[in-house]
């Protein structure tokens, strides 16, 4: 039960320093281009890059869960593995698939920090929204 606990909150630990990079970046770069932003056409084109990155660093998590899976055995192929990943990721879980019981507590870790990570995407997103409209605090 220990390794498996250390070894998921270390992916949980890459996962938020991967997205805190990524984040990072995406900041750097919106805000260079956040002026040119507004009415419906930049508004939705600034949102479309944004969404992309953002799905490229929940996409990367997955694939950090799914090699994990596969370099543990817990899966035969890597599409079996990153299909499990991504189903418990975004918290689907279909149940078709589980983990062997010796690393069984990964899969609950997995779907939390799919959950952090998705929820700081959407404040992220209404950051970037208020951001253009430039509403402040008050």
């Amino acid at each position: 039960m220990i390794p498996e606990i250390l070894i998921g909150l270390l992916l949980v630990a890459a996962n938020v320093t991967m997205h805190a990079f990524g984040l990072a970046w995406l900041t750097r770069h919106l805000l260079a281009t956040v002026g040119s932003a507004r009415g419906f056409g930049g508004l939705s084109w600034l949102l479309i890059r944004t969404a992309w990155v953002l799905i490229f660093l929940h996409g990367t998590g997955v694939c950090l869960w799914a090699a994990t899976y596969r370099i543990l055995g817990c899966f035969e192929d890597a599409g079996t593995a990153f299909y499990f990943s991504g189903t418990t990721y975004t918290t689907v879980g279909f149940g078709d698939l589980v983990l062997p019981k010796e690393w069984r507590l990964l899969a609950p870790l997995e779907g939390m920090t799919g959950i952090l990570m998705s929820s700081l995407s959407g404040a992220y997103f209404f950051a970037v929204v208020m951001r253009v409209y430039g509403f402040k605090k008050e």
